[in-house]
């Protein structure tokens, strides 16, 4: 699991149909959160733990790389 303060990964099953979906979720305020990217169809909670892990740190290297521009801009 990620130790950044700011973005978290979740995963959940949809009861009706018994799949799992993974969400990064970026803390907006302290009382609100945003989903930031989301993924659903998983047939098990360890794949979706997997996608969940690997697109946290994707997610956060191109925010990195994107503040990294804009100081330069």
């Amino acid at each position: 699991m990620s130790t950044n303060k700011r973005y978290n990964s979740l995963v959940s099953v949809d009861e009706t149909s018994g799949l799992w979906r993974a969400e990064i979720l970026r803390r907006a305020s302290s009382k609100r959160n945003v989903v930031s990217k989301m993924q659903e169809g998983f047939a098990t909670e360890d794949e979706a733990n997997k996608w969940a892990e690997e697109s946290l740190v994707e997610f956060l290297a191109l925010n990195e790389r994107n503040k990294r521009q804009s100081k330069s801009k």
